[in-house]
């Protein structure tokens, strides 16, 4: 079940991207550290209503935010669509017990027909340079990639930006 996050949650919310960094960096992904993502970062969602996460068996398996707020990084990006009517999705993760059986595909199917029914134009995000399955999982869903930007505190490498025009 998807379903908005509570603002109980927050601890399990930070062990499940504190389980999923270390995974990545065995990857080589070197791409959530002590500075993203944040438990203010998290409040915030939450108080947006932009946070929604996955349950499996009373369990949290993944979270994804769907928000409607561009960040300055993604303002020099020559997108598809207008600045205006579009989802950013951010901080997809699935904890590390329950990846690989189509979680992550299961909370973008979620997003993308969110954003279908209420009316966006388009659907935006970005993913780490670095992380070469992420841009396979996006570009398989038709998400076409525009741009770089860059995050100094989590990494020295870009991120790729990515928009799906619905």
């Amino acid at each position: 079940m998807i379903r908005r996050a509570k603002i109980s949650e927050i601890p399990d919310i930070l062990r499940l991207t504190k389980a999923c960094a270390p995974q990545m960096i065995k990857m080589g992904i070197c791409q959530w550290n002590e500075h993203y993502p944040t438990k203010t970062a998290f409040e915030k969602d939450i108080a947006r209503e932009e946070l929604f996460v996955l349950e499996i068996a009373n369990n949290l398996a993944g979270i994804v935010v769907m928000s409607t707020f561009m960040d300055e990084e993604y303002r020099p990006i020559r997108w598809l669509t207008s600045n205006e009517n579009n989802m950013y999705i951010h901080r997809l993760a699935v904890h590390p017990e329950y990846q690989g059986k189509g979680y992550a595909q299961q909370l973008m199917d979620f997003a993308e027909n969110q954003a279908k029914q209420i009316g966006f134009t388009s659907i935006r995000l970005d993913t780490f340079s670095q992380n070469k399955r992420n841009q396979r999982f996006y570009e398989h869903r038709g998400y076409h990639r525009l741009g770089d930007i860059y995050f100094p505190k989590q990494s020295e490498h870009p991120f790729y930006c990515y928009e799906l025009v619905l």
